[in-house]
Formats: C-alpha cells, sequence, structure tokens
C-alpha cells in the first residue's frame, strides 16, 4: 500500500499520518500489532519525529497505548451501552464485532441472603437459583455477573447452556418467563484486589458497580450485582428532542 503523505498539502506530515493511522485502525488493519516508529519511518518516509509525534496524538485519543520498552499497541475498543431501555451485555458485545461467552462459575439451588430476599420478596432462607458468570468480550473479561432469581420461576436455567448469550433470552427459551420491566442503580467502584485479578484489570483502574432488580409482571424474576470493568465499557444516554431543564429547587 502506497503512502497517503502529500508534502504540498498544508496539513502536518504528523496530521496526515495520524489521520491515516486512525482509518485503517478503525478498520481493523491493526489487530495484531501496531507498526514499530522504525516501520512508520520507512512507510511514511518521514523522520523518526514525525512518525512518534503522529503516534502521540493517537495515544492521547486513547486509540494507542505507548509503553516503555514494549512499543506501540492498539487500544481494545471500548464497549458503549445505551441505556434508554432494558439491555443484554451479550448483545451489546456480539454488536461491536467481538465474541461473546462466558465461564460459568456457579449455577446452583442455595439459601438466599438476607438482603437478597428482600429484593425479591422471598422468605430469608428459602433456596433460590444463583448464577455466577464471568463475561468475556473476545479473550478479555469484561464483566462479572451474579444474578439470584426464584426457583419456581427460574430452575429451568440450570438445564440450560450459560456459556453464552443473555439471561434473559434463556429465561424466554427454558422458563418460558418474559422480563417486563425494572431498574437498576450504577457506581464507580475501586474493585478489591480479588475482583481486580479475575478482570485483569490494569492498576488504579476503576470499574461500575451495577445493581439491577428485573420484573416479570409484578414479580421480581432476578436480582444481579455486576462488576464491569470502566476501561472496557461506557454507558450513553440520549435525551429526546424538546427536553428541558429541571427546575433548580436548591435555593
Amino acid at each position: 500500500m502506497a503512502s497517503t503523505v502529500v508534502r504540498s498539502s498544508p496539513l502536518p506530515l504528523w496530521a496526515q499520518i495520524a489521520d491515516d493511522l486512525r482509518r485503517r485502525l478503525l478498520a481493523g488493519e491493526f489487530e495484531q500489532r501496531f507498526p514499530t516508529d522504525e516501520e512508520l519511518t520507512g512507510y511514511y518516509a518521514v523522520s523518526r519525529q514525525t512518525a512518534r509525534e503522529a503516534v502521540r496524538h493517537l495515544t492521547a485519543e486513547g486509540l494507542v497505548v505507548r509503553e516503555r520498552g514494549r512499543g506501540s499497541s492498539v487500544t481494545p475498543p471500548v464497549l458503549e451501552q445505551p441505556l434508554h431501555s432494558l439491555y443484554s451485555l451479550a448483545s451489546t458485545v456480539r454488536a461491536s464485532g467481538l465474541a461473546e461467552r462466558s465461564d460459568v462459575l456457579a449455577a446452583e439451588r442455595r439459601p438466599v441472603p438476607l438482603e437478597v430476599a428482600e429484593q425479591l420478596g422471598v422468605g430469608t432462607g428459602v433456596e433460590v437459583v444463583f448464577i455466577e458468570r464471568l463475561r468475556f468480550a473476545g479473550d478479555e473479561p469484561i464483566a462479572r455477573d451474579r444474578s439470584w432469581l426464584p426457583a419456581p420461576q427460574a430452575a429451568g436455567l440450570l438445564d440450560a447452556d450459560l456459556t453464552s448469550g443473555g439471561l434473559y433470552e434463556l429465561l424466554a427459551s427454558h422458563c418460558s418467563v418474559r422480563i417486563t420491566g425494572g431498574w437498576e442503580r450504577i457506581r464507580p467502584v475501586v474493585p478489591d484486589p480479588t475482583d481486580q485479578r479475575l478482570l485483569r484489570l490494569p492498576p488504579a483502574v476503576a470499574a461500575f458497580s451495577v445493581e439491577r432488580l428485573v420484573l416479570a409482571g409484578d414479580t421480581a424474576i432476578e436480582w444481579r450485582t455486576s462488576l464491569i470493568r470502566g476501561d472496557r465499557y461506557s454507558m450513553v444516554t440520549q435525551w429526546p428532542d424538546g427536553t428541558q431543564l429541571a427546575p433548580d429547587r436548591r435555593g
């Protein structure tokens, strides 16, 4: 492939190189490895300083990571999740073009904890279905989910293949339960060392803690706690046309 640098252009050489590299990155050209400074210098026929300036701008944009002694590498894509409706992490991963799978850490009946019993509206110590999964986007873990579900409605999940797909798809196909509503609470947290290792989180990277209650009609059908990598996931909301600021009543 010929270099796209145009030396007569008013755009600086480093900016032209950054634009070309950005285009090639987004097209998936550097999935295996990112070129070295020497390779960029030869390909674009520019000085090493010019090549490094282009890569520096890509690094500032979060598209490339430069590590001392290891060169540059492509930053894994960040999954964007709209928040305007009930969503599935499995669908979000698949929509990004990545392979979706789960490691099943637990799938069993167990006595319900007190705080979960209150959310599900069941008696303390009643046996519920507990499912814990480590969710993957491609080869990287993206989230750890823990779900508690009432056994009369969800026992069929214990016979399902939980290594891929969303739990709500499986509830519909194996338990004839269809989700109709619910709510969730999201907050940033610093994961403990165990979760940091499980999710392969880099040092000093936070995670999203998500609590979710899901309903089927008037029945609480799932209480879920999730821990999602903050460096690989973002949550996006959109305001409809005509949205106005609520009055500020703080005085």
